[in-house]
Parts: C-alpha cells; structure tokens; sequence
C-alpha cells in the first residue's frame, strides 16, 4: 500500500505496482538509495519498459515491496483492438520475461497458475490465460519429445486454484500440493492487479520474481505464493484491472488545488479528504472490460507460449 502526496497529508491508496510506489515517494528521495531504475522506450512499437530494482531491507521497507526485480510495461493501446500491436506486446512480454526466469536457457518444468476468480470480470485474468496457453507437459511425458518433433523444449503445465468462497481452501493450500506432487522447476503465477493511476488501467504489465500475496491489490490478504513459501521461484504476471475509488476522488481533490488558490477553498478541500477514508472498499474498473480482458488475457498468454515455446538444436 502506497501513500499519496500533496496536500491529502496521510491519505492512502493502494497499488500493485512497484512503479507506481516508487513514484509516490516522491522527487525529493529520488536517489532512494538501494533502489536501481532502468528505463527504455520503443518508440516504434510505443512500448515504455521500466525496472524497479530494490536490493536492500530498507529500501523495501520504504517502498513497500519485497526484495527483487520488478518489470513495468506500459503500452498505450494495450486495450486497442490492434492484433499486429498485440503480437508486439507479447514479444517484449516473452523477452522480459526470460530476463527474469531463472536458468532460462535450459529445459524446465514450468508450472503456471492463473489467480482469480472466473465469474467477476475484472479478477478473470488469470483464468482467461491459462484457458489460451500452450500445454505440453502430459504429451512429452506421454511420448517424449519427438510428440513435437524437438530435441529440446519446456514442459508447461497450468492450475486454475479459483477462489477461497468456492473451494473453502486457501490458494497457497492448493498450490502447494501440487507443487509437492508434480515438482515444477518454477512457477508463473497470473493475478489481476490494482493500480494507483487510472491512466495505467488495463494499459500496463507487471512481472517480477518475488511472487504474489493473492488479494493485497484490494486488501484482501491471503497467503504468499513466494519462493520462500513453495520451494521454487516463483514469476507473477499481473495487469492493473481496477482502481480504488478513494483515489479517484484524491486525484480529482488534488487537480481542483492546483487549479483553485482560494485558501477557504484549500480548507474545506482538505476537511473533505478525510473522508475518502470511506471509499476504501470502493474499486472502480472500466465498462468494457469484459471485452478487455479477453483481448489482453491472449496476449499474456501469447507471451508465455513464445518465451516457453520449443527450441531446436
């Protein structure tokens, strides 16, 4: 959970993604040491790709988020039916994600868990994935590698784990018998995210190699599927599907200041941003989002195929 700034003092709004928690600290601690920022722009493909490294305790602790790589891919037209821009998406999604996959350039086991629950549209990511991925774990255990004729290839396999309300199990329960019964060599998990910005709604693409805490992005805290916890390293893949309504309301309070230098105006703003605590079990998503989802589910799961996809030797 990050913080805001300006002039909603001690106001908070949550948010999944490292980026956005490294921007909420602010200029002033812009050299917030262990904390590294690599940044790149395709300006063909208008792909901005940022990595958010953190490297010590304390500068997880400022920023909120464990120790590790985080990957920020923010394209614009991500929510564009545009299926060449997609194909692109996927192709940096696929190369980003190699660079964070340990020991990539050998064969692995990869298990891939898609979080979230199938019947609300906005949590469906991770379902709508794994329905569009490339298996192959049964066929090469089935009849070996020649099943696609390659000397070399990973063996994908997926879970749908659904959520606590329909299996009266946590996730972390499920997830860990099969990890204890099929012994991936790593696992890539999916899992809708909430955003602090609405501009990065359903336009940005976050993977990092510290795992997930299914539910955080709206404050449901379930147990950590993490490296720590499983036994394997563990990549999440996650896109921003909603916003807390309370910070719609912050932005919009923050506008009206800058815009209005009436000092009775900025007292009653500031009166009226203490109860914005109100909306905090307030998420906000846009209305065509069924349509989103199932157009930016395939393109992760394309990803994910090309970065797994059969190698030749």
């Amino acid at each position: 959970m990050a913080e805001s700034v300006g002039y909603m003092g001690n106001f908070q709004v949550r948010t999944d993604l490292a980026l956005e928690a490294r921007e909420s600290i602010g200029d002033a601690d812009s050299s917030l040491r262990g904390v590294r920022v690599e940044e790149y722009y395709k300006e063909e493909e208008d792909i901005r790709v940022t990595k958010v490294m953190i490297d010590t305790k304390n500068a997880a602790k400022a920023m909120g988020k464990p120790v590790g790589i985080y990957v920020t891919v923010e394209a614009p037209a991500l929510v564009e039916p545009d299926e060449d821009y997609h194909r692109e998406i996927s192709d940096c999604l696929a190369e980003e994600l190699l660079g964070v996959l340990p020991d990539n350039d050998r064969e692995q086991s990869i298990l891939v868990v898609g979080l979230g629950n199938r019947e609300v549209t906005a949590d469906a990511l991770g379902p709508q994935v794994v329905d569009n991925l490339l298996i192959t774990r049964h066929i090469v255990k089935e009849y070996g590698k020649a099943a696609y004729n390659c000397d070399k290839m990973n063996q994908v396999s997926a879970l749908e784990p659904g959520v606590m309300a329909k299996t009266g199990m946590e996730t972390a329960e499920i997830v860990k018998g099969v990890v204890a019964e099929t012994k991936p060599d790593v696992l890539i998990v999916i899992d809708a995210l909430a955003a602090r910005s609405t501009k990065r709604l359903n336009r940005t693409i976050q993977i990092t190699n510290t795992g997930i805490q299914p539910g955080s992005g709206v404050g449901n805290h379930r147990n950590a599927l993490t490296e720590e916890s499983l036994g394997v390293p563990v990549i999440a893949i996650g896109i921003p599907t909603v916003v807390d309504a309370a910070t719609i309301v912050n932005d919009a309070m923050e506008k009206l200041l800058e815009e209005e230098k009436d000092i009775d105006c900025v007292r009653y703003v500031s009166r009226q941003s203490l109860q914005i605590s109100e909306l905090n079990n307030m998420y906000m998503t846009g209305k065509d989002i069924d349509a989103v989802i199932k157009r930016v589910s395939f393109t992760v799961s394309e990803g994910i195929n090309i970065a797994m996809e059969m190698r030749m030797e």
